[in-house]
């Protein structure tokens, strides 16, 4: 490095790598300008110039200077490592990659070089890349620690653990007897628990136990050598010694769920589907009735037997493991049991044992069968559970009788009203939702999961505004809204996003699942980081793990919601596509002036808004540059509506992008491929439309939206003019070879298949929208017959032994969709309307359908109770209801008195 300059400049070039090293970036730049005023030209000087530029975020003058130095000096390694440092920094991996290996070619044996070579080989996943970089590194520096396990490990991540053992064996006939000292033991009984799972992966089972048996003395971490001893154990099939590990496992930690899991199979009572035969269900009471005499404390040896429990038994471990709960007032008892809902017969055991629990409380003070009372506060958290019983069952007027008494009982209990808010929600009111959970949260307001409960509430009912207002109460000062966006806040960013979609505020929904994509992008470059952080503390074990989470990170729900989401917005984009400048201008010029004068003063309003809001964010930014002494590198927000989101030329282009990642990663969801579906049809992309078709088909025959999807692409197919060119043909003859692989179509016209789904589904809702919604697309002259395919559906009760009242089969979601179907592409008011009439009788709480019951009629009874609140009744003593979002309205919390 700087070896072409004199001694004075050499030292100085030395204090520019220095100074960068240090961060002392000033510096650096005055040490480079005193070099560059005798050679202008020199190439190193310039690139590390251009280096510091880059760290002081004057990118454009960075990339000039360094591609200058490269240009005077191409034969220079630092050159060109420089340029890859630059690449790197814009997260521009491959072509960082590049410049390493033209670095390389120059100064083959650089370890600098390399190892900044073999970090972004390891983020961009080029495991054989990888694999030769770190034997080269271990090659020049093999008495280097971290070069063997850097080695071993990218072996490892390609496919090769039998050689990564060899390496690492190699390494610890490296060390000495006495190896490894008190300040490292930690660091190689983590390598050594590391080279014991790869033998495990390997298949060398035997020789894993043995070997982890043999380096006992010199792991530090006893509880992860007994779960690995323990695994390699039930892998042998010495399930004695596993059992009594099991055991040892459980004293340590008893409400561990997994330890249960491994006991039952070491003992053989082990059923992954939860199915047992009498005499298994009979051996696991008596092991769980013994392990509760041991571990009486322990909450989990309770609930476990609730699993596979039936009848009387069920009932009687039931009511042992509730009655503790309702006494003591857990509110977390009924997610705690929630699974047992879907066991046959338990949902109804459990409905008439806590209806037992409530009479008897009610009657007498305490449980049935005990002397003892019980404190008031059992009978509201017994009201509390049955809340939520009954919103399970779908049975909301019940739930919302329960709920009332319990807040009558005990106004002041938070949980109560975020449970009746969230009734209201699954009722179908999210405005009354919305504003039960702004009650909850303003009784506590220092608590911020109230707080987020209360803006997802307000989100779902489409209140924005107010959502944000809300939720910036807790992120710091300044750019509150930012804040939300620094802090990853995804769930809020998906439920903002996917309210704008169905307000039609395109902008507004793609900026926001954009937003979640990009904390997603941020989420993998925070990977890079610990590629050599985890070889140099030897964490091996979770950076492998590590890795391969990150190799599926885009299969999680999230990204999926957000994904599909900006498919949609781009969707809805290409059928209805945002005006341009220049035919608004057109439809500008065809107003009266008046009109005219109207729309030019609102346009001026807007900007002058948006310009004030701008100086006032300057504004702050100056204050905080002022107090700090720092400028904050937060960059102002160019497009806070998203409106440059909309002027992209080709929408299914964009939505192409990310419908890619969910095929990669989401390929078991139907809904990537019925979007896939809904892209490929728009494209004329008449093959891919046909693959998204067939995984539907494989995922779910039987689903509406796959017989939807089926029907509209043959009969699309059907009405194509016959093929001219060879393509076309090449197409027609595969479409023709795969017709005849759909069991539906086989033999059958269209209309035949469609009929077919009918009588095979007339009781489902959801299937007969489906067919009367072929019907009007194959045979538009039958649109009365669709309606009234739909019109005769009937709501069945769903058979239940339930002891309040019946449970309707119909949900609401389903028949929102429907009213949608009847509006928008039956294009039928009249049917619309008597549906929304019959809907509003089925779900009296639901505002969309504007049921007697729910906020959207003005004689509610929600709206009575809000004007109750509002106009203040003498007889009237609990909190104001508080809908508006303003933290300081709290008058009714003032004379609160809690006993």
């Amino acid at each position: 490095m700087g070896a072409s300059l004199p001694p004075k400049e050499a030292n100085l070039f030395k204090l520019i790598v220095k100074s960068y090293e240090t961060k002392q970036y000033k510096k650096g730049l005055k040490a480079a300008d005193a070099i560059l005023k005798k050679f202008p030209d020199h190439g190193e000087t310039l690139s590390m110039k251009g280096l510091t530029l880059n760290c002081m975020d004057r990118k454009s003058e960075a990339y000039e200077l360094v591609r200058l130095g490269l240009k005077n000096d191409l034969k220079s390694h630092v050159c060109w490592h420089v340029y890859g440092l630059l690449y790197r920094s814009d997260r521009e991996y491959r072509e960082a990659i590049k410049c390493y290996r033209n670095a390389l070619k120059i100064d083959p044996d650089n370890i600098e070089i390399l190892r900044d070579l073999s970090l972004l080989q390891a983020q961009m996943r080029d495991l054989a890349g990888f694999v030769e970089t770190r034997q080269q590194l271990l090659t020049l520096k093999p008495n280097h620690r971290m070069n063997w396990i850097g080695f071993a490990v990218a072996q490892h991540l390609n496919s090769n653990g039998s050689k990564a053992v060899d390496i690492l064996e190699a390494y610890e006939g490296t060390l000495e007897d006495d190896y490894p000292p008190d300040n490292e033991r930690c660091e190689h009984g983590e390598m050594l628990l590391y080279k014991i799972s790869l033998l495990e992966e390997c298949g060398m089972v035997e020789r894993a136990l043995e070997e982890l048996r043999k380096k006992e003395p010199k792991i530090v971490d006893k509880l992860a050598y007994k779960e690995q001893e323990v695994s390699l154990l039930e892998k042998l099939g010495r399930f004695d010694e596993g059992e009594e590990l099991y055991k040892k496992l459980l004293s340590m930690n008893p409400d561990n769920y997994r330890y249960y899991e491994g006991l039952q199979r070491c003992m053989g009572l082990y059923s992954a589907n939860g199915q047992y035969s009498p005499d298994e269900i009979d051996r696991l009471e008596a092991l769980y009735v013994s392990l509760s005499k041991q571990y009486s404390r322990s909450s989990a040896v309770k609930r476990i037997p609730l699993d596979f429990l039936s009848a009387e038994k069920f009932r009687l471990a039931a009511e042992n493991y509730i009655r503790p709960f309702l006494t003591k007032g857990v509110p977390s008892l009924f997610s705690d049991l929630s699974p047992l809902y879907d066991h046959s017969g338990k949902a109804d055991i459990l409905e008439q044992l806590v209806l037992e629990l409530e009479h008897s409380i009610k009657t007498t003070g305490g449980y049935p069968g005990r002397v003892d009372k019980e404190p008031p506060s059992t009978l509201m958290w017994t009201l509390f559970y049955l809340a939520q019983h009954y919103d399970r069952r779908g049975q909301y007027d019940v739930a919302l009788g329960k709920i009332d008494e319990a807040i009558e009982h005990t106004p002041t209990v938070i949980d109560l009203y975020s449970v009746k808010s969230r009734i209201l929600k699954h009722a179908g009111d999210p405005v009354a939702a919305a504003a039960l959970a702004d009650e909850a949260r303003c009784m506590d307001l220092a608590d911020r999961y109230v707080n987020s409960e209360c803006v997802k509430r307000m989100l779902q009912a489409d209140q924005v505004a107010l959502a944000e207002k809300t939720a910036v109460l807790f992120t710091k000062d300044g750019e509150q809204h930012n804040n939300l966006h620094d802090m990853q806040c995804m769930w809020y960013e998906l439920a903002s996003g996917e309210s704008y979609l169905r307000q039609g505020d395109l902008g507004r929904a793609l900026k926001k699942f954009l937003a979640v994509e990009k904390h997603y992008a941020d989420i993998t470059e925070d990977q890079f980081d610990f590629h050599s952080y985890c070889l140099r503390k030897m964490t091996l074990r979770t950076y492998v793990e590590m890795l391969k989470f990150q190799d599926r990170l885009h299969s999680y729900s999230y990204f999926r919601k957000a994904a599909a989401g900006a498919i949609k917005c781009y969707l809805k984009l290409y059928d209805s596509p945002s005006k341009s400048s220049a035919e608004e201008d057109e439809e500008m010029s065809k107003l009266p002036p008046s009109q005219k004068k109207k729309l030019r003063q609102k346009q001026r309003k807007a900007e002058a808004r948006a310009k004030k809001e701008a100086e006032v964010k300057e504004e702050a930014n100056a204050t905080a540059v002022s107090k700090s002494g720092k400028r904050p590198i937060k960059p102002v927000d160019l497009d806070p509506h998203g409106e440059k989101l909309l002027q992209v030329e080709d929408p299914l282009a964009e939505a192409t992008k990310y419908l890619k990642l969910l095929q990669k990663h989401s390929s078991d969801s139907l809904e990537t491929h019925l979007l896939s579906f809904e892209v490929n049809m728009r494209k004329q992309k008449i093959l891919l439309a046909l693959q998204a078709v067939k995984h539907m088909v494989r995922l779910d025959a039987d689903n509406p939206d796959t017989h939807r999807c089926l029907i509209k692409f043959f009969h699309k197919v059907g009405s194509m003019l016959a093929p001219v060119t060879d393509a076309e043909k090449l197409i027609w003859g595969v479409l023709e070879a795969e017709r005849p692989t759909f069991t539906q179509l086989q033999g059958k016209s269209l209309i035949e298949a469609n009929t077919l789904f009918l009588e095979k589904h007339r009781d489902s809702l959801t299937h007969r929208a489906a067919v009367a919604e072929m019907i009007s697309v194959m045979e538009p002259s039958k649109k009365k017959e669709a309606i009234n395919l739909i019109e005769e559906s009937s709501n069945n009760l769903v058979s239940s032994d339930g002891a309040l009242g019946p449970v309707k089969k119909w949900r609401l979601k389903d028949c929102i969709a429907v009213h949608k179907l009847l509006v928008t592409i039956l294009y039928d008011h009249e049917a619309a309307l008597r549906w929304k009439v019959r809907c509003a009788e089925y779900f009296p709480f639901s505002a969309y359908f504007e049921g007697s019951c729910s906020s959207a009629v003005t004689n509610s009874s929600y709206n009575q109770m809000h004007k109750l609140h509002e106009n203040g009744s003498p007889n009237e003593s609990s909190l104001p209801l508080s809908s508006n979002g303003n933290v300081e309205k709290l008058e009714g919390l003032k004379d609160l008195v809690i006993q």
